[in-house]
């Protein structure tokens, strides 16, 4: 028996949650678990409702679940930073979601924007640092309002912060199996501070790990490799504010941010798993989003729950239907609804 909290959110994000759950209801009969889910109103609309994020008795609550399974934060009646600030960033930090893990594979090469790319050329993972950095939100103003305002913004990094995330990411590597190769991203040449903290802690990490290939790339050459040579790629580690845009370049070559999932994992702890795509708020209601990033999702939270089986037959079943049934992953252009696409995959699994 898993507990799940489901935050379905704003926008699109009940809707894809939905199709979600259908497909985890599916693969709990047929796998043998059972699932309790209960549903939480956290997002835009609470907000302007009652004018509440999260408070720390929430986060309480939250303690108590097996995983949590989120659909979309963002709102466009609530200024922007309000809700990514009071509900995304509190549930990583209050709940040690040190790690942000990204999978970032082609199921259909048809629907990749890099020519002559193969499903084999575009399978790899981003470990990204989830707690520090610049999203600290540390820094201050001089001279507000003045012609001589100046805005600091600090990336705190810490060796313990580091190292974790650094030691997640080797034995993740390991796990994989694929290539055994672990990429650093950074940008030693600049940021001389941090970046020369990654490093060492880097090397001194990758002794203990003679099994595995060590490589460091800027991170923008990480971008135009991304482009140019993704099959160069096994296992990329970096930290909070990279990450985050790596990550984003990196859905659109697997086919865009309909398809694309990610994990927010504490592993002694309670970890939260949603599709990166956002809200999409133009798209509320009209049966249209493309639920395969919340899917896979879905599938990712049972992996880290120790349903492997389970979570390989999620992927197995999305790979099938966005190989033969599925004319484009984007919204309003697959060729079927936002819910017959979750039938498509619960009928395939």
């Amino acid at each position: 028996m898993y507990k799940i909290a489901v935050i379905p959110g704003d926008g699109t994000g009940p809707e894809v949650i939905r199709e979600g759950l259908k497909v985890l209801d599916a693969a709990a009969k047929k796998y043998g678990f059972a699932l309790e889910s209960k549903l939480f109103d956290f997002g835009g609309g609470r907000y302007l409702t009652r004018g509440e994020v999260l408070e720390d008795n929430d986060i309480e609550e939250l303690r108590k679940y097996s995983a949590i399974y989120l659909g979309a934060i963002g709102h466009p009646e609530v200024k922007p930073g309000i809700l990514e600030t009071g509900i995304l960033l509190k549930l990583r930090f209050s709940l040690d979601q040190y790690i942000n893990l990204r999978p970032i594979k082609l199921y259909n090469p048809a629907f990749c924007p890099l020519k002559d790319k193969s499903a084999q050329d575009i399978d790899f993972v981003v470990v990204r640092e989830n707690s520090e950095g610049l999203y600290k939100g540390m820094g201050e103003f001089r001279d507000k309002g003045t012609k001589d305002e100046v805005a600091i913004q600090i990336s705190y990094n810490t060796r313990k912060g580091v190292e974790r995330c650094l030691r997640y990411a080797f034995e993740y590597c390991r796990k994989r199996g694929r290539r055994k190769k672990l990429t650093l991203c950074g940008k030693t040449n600049v940021l001389t501070y941090a970046w020369d903290l990654w490093e060492r802690a880097f090397k001194e990490v990758s002794l203990e790990y003679p099994d595995i290939t060590t490589d460091y790339a800027h991170v923008d050459a990480t971008t135009m490799w991304f482009v140019k040579n993704p099959e160069w790629f096994d296992v990329i580690v970096t930290d909070n504010m990279f990450g985050d845009i790596i990550t984003d370049l990196g859905a659109m070559i697997q086919g865009g941010m309909g398809i694309a999932a990610g994990g927010n994992i504490n592993p002694q702890g309670v970890s939260m798993f949603e599709p990166i795509g956002g809200s999409a708020p133009k798209y509320t209601g009209q049966g249209v989003i493309n639920p395969l990033a919340a899917i896979c999702a879905a599938g990712m939270m049972m992996d880290n729950l120790g349903e492997t089986k389970a979570a390989r037959a999620i992927e197995e079943a999305v790979v099938k239907v966005v190989t033969h049934k599925l004319k484009s992953l984007g919204a309003g252009k697959m060729g079927y609804t936002t819910s017959e696409v979750g039938d498509l995959v619960v009928d395939v699994l």
